[in-house]
Parts: structure tokens; C-alpha cells; sequence
């Protein structure tokens, strides 16, 4: 159990948003700060946004956000959040680079949320360290940045340099910011603030599935899809499913079909095929790669299943999400 840490006045806070960042990465940085300032009898945490040019940023889903300034007008604080989602490099260009690395150093904990990880490294503040991206960046982010050890972890602590994974990770970590700045306790309340009674550890694997209770409550389908999740690239056949997972076929089918009302051969090509939609929405990843690593090996036979999963081919699909 961790003690709470005695010091003089709240945690400062300094939070950068990027356009096209998800409003759940926001809320889970935000929100356990407001609660811990509920929670306890003196506030421990003030904060304030600044976006990369001072403007309002607006989020993925449509929602616009004002900020208290600007990015170049940083100083210090105890910790920096950097907030980033789709099209960072967009967003965050040279000069922000740049200032990132110059201001750092004057921060106790700096720390990559979501697409924020690509910030940090730009800047090679993580050269040489443990880091996470999110799942669906993991392997371009260790590609990019070969100097990193990149972990498939929900979120990672490396000395001062933090980086979380997604919403809910973030959540976690900033859990893990209370934790250890406040105590356990304090912790905890905050999490029951929000009815949040399944805190992960910080190498807590990043799912492709979120399971929620499944996993408690029906183990062996649980660990079924798992391992599908393991072998997107690679898909094995129910049998050999089976096999691996000490189950009859028989067994596996009824298991899927029982509790999900599908049978294991359509939800693992569904699992595929969804991992195929994101990416071909959301990296430049060709066609051919994208049908490689969702697990098939000829590019009619995945533009086949695709358009008949989405309506609409893979290439269409790209070409719609387009800037017009």
C-alpha cells in the first residue's frame, strides 16, 4: 500500500490537446483529476489546456474545445500531457517538436496519450526507453522509431516519460498518478467515483476485443478469442483452434454459438476483417499489406470478404474517406 505524499499546494497540471483527439483520451485525463479534487478536503490538482496555436481545438467527434493558450507559451509544471489522435504529424509540426524537447526537462512526468506517443518519440525524448502505442500503432510505431522498446503494455512508465495507450488506459495511469503522488487510497475513491472496479496494472496486455465480465464469467471463450487475436495475421482452422486451446471442435462451436450466436469461423473472420477496416481507414498502409496482415494471402479473396462484410470494397472505402 503506498503512502500518501505530503507537499505544498496542487499538482500543476499543463494538458496540450491536438485536433482530431478523442474526446474519451480528454475525459480520462481530465476526470479522475476533478474527482481527486472532490475526494479530498484541499484541491490536488489544477490544470490548464493549451493547443498547439492557441486556437480551440476540434475533436474527433465534432465537439469544439477552448483552450487557455497556446502551446509556445509553455513553462513548467509538474506534469505535461500531450493529447494527440489522428494526423498528429499534421498537427504538431517541427517548431512543436522542437519547443517539446526544449520545455521537457522542466517537467516532473511528461507523458504521450494515444497518439501523443509519436510526439514524444519525434522529439527522441524516448530514445533508448520503454514506451506503448495504441494496438493498431504498435507495429508502425516500433517500425518508425527502432531506438524504442516498444511494449504491447496499456500504458508504460519509463523514469519521467509516460505513455498510455488509449482512453482507458489512460484512465489507468492517471490512477497511477494519484496513486503515487496521493496514496492508494485517495485512488481509490477516485475510481469509485466513477464506478470503475476493474483498475489495470500497467502491463495489462492492450486487447483487440474488450471482453469486460466475459472473461470472468466464461473463461474458455474468453481465451478462445484471445488467441484469435494473436493469430489475425496468421488464422489457424477451428480445429486447430481447438487443439491449441484443449478443446473438441464440438466444444468451440457450441461455446460461440451458445454465448455470441455465431459460430467461431464467422467471428474469427469478423474479427479479421474489422481489424482490416481500421486499417485501411485510418493508415496509409496499401491494400495488399492490409490484406497480409488481416490474415489472407490472395487480394481478391480479401476484397471479396470485405465488400461483402462492409458493402463497399476496401479501395472504395479509402477513396471515400478522402479529403474531398
Amino acid at each position: 500500500m503506498s503512502k500518501k505524499v505530503h507537499r505544498q499546494g496542487p499538482l500543476d497540471v499543463t494538458i496540450v490537446l491536438l485536433p482530431e483527439s478523442s474526446i474519451m483520451s480528454l475525459a480520462s485525463a481530465l476526470d479522475p483529476m476533478r474527482a481527486a479534487n472532490r475526494v479530498v478536503p484541499e484541491p490536488v490538482f489544477r490544470w490548464k489546456i493549451l493547443s498547439p496555436q492557441g486556437k480551440p481545438v476540434l475533436l474527433t467527434c465534432g465537439l469544439e474545445i477552448r483552450v487557455d493558450g497556446d502551446f509556445a507559451d509553455v513553462t513548467s509544471g509538474d506534469a505535461l500531457l500531450l493529447i494527440a489522435g489522428f494526423n498528429q504529424d499534421r498537427h504538431a509540426d517541427r517548431t512543436f517538436v522542437a519547443r517539446l524537447k526544449k520545455v521537457a526537462r522542466r517537467f516532473g512526468v511528461v507523458a504521450g496519450i494515444e497518439s501523443g506517443c509519436w510526439l514524444l518519440a519525434r522529439s527522441g525524448l524516448l530514445d533508448g526507453r520503454d514506451a506503448t502505442a495504441h494496438w493498431e500503432e504498435l507495429e508502425d510505431f516500433a517500425a518508425a522509431f527502432p531506438a524504442l522498446n516498444v511494449r504491447a503494455d496499456r500504458f508504460v512508465t519509463d523514469g519521467p516519460l509516460w505513455t498510455s495507450g488509449g482512453a482507458s488506459p489512460t484512465f489507468d495511469m492517471m490512477l497511477h498518478l494519484v496513486r503515487e503522488q496521493f496514496g492508494s487510497a485517495v485512488a481509490l475513491d477516485v475510481a469509485s467515483v466513477f464506478v470503475y472496479d476493474e483498475t489495470h496494472a500497467a502491463t495489462d496486455a492492450q486487447p483487440l476485443v474488450s471482453l469486460g465480465r466475459l472473461g470472468e464469467h466464461q473463461p474458455e471463450l474468453a481465451a478462445a478469442i484471445r488467441l484469435m487475436e494473436r493469430t489475425i495475421d496468421r488464422p489457424l482452422t477451428i480445429a486447430a483452434l481447438a487443439r491449441r486451446l484443449g478443446f473438441s471442435t464440438r466444444k468451440l462451436e457450441t461455446l460461440f454459438t451458445n454465448r455470441l450466436g455465431i459460430g467461431p469461423g464467422k467471428y474469427y473472420l469478423r474479427l479479421r476483417l474489422t481489424a482490416a477496416q481500421r486499417m485501411v481507414r485510418d493508415t496509409p498502409l496499401s491494400i495488399q499489406d492490409v490484406a497480409l496482415r488481416s490474415g489472407f494471402d490472395s487480394l481478391s479473396a480479401f476484397s471479396r470478404a470485405f465488400r461483402h462484410h462492409f458493402g463497399a470494397s476496401p479501395l472504395k472505402l479509402r477513396a471515400e474517406l478522402r479529403p474531398k
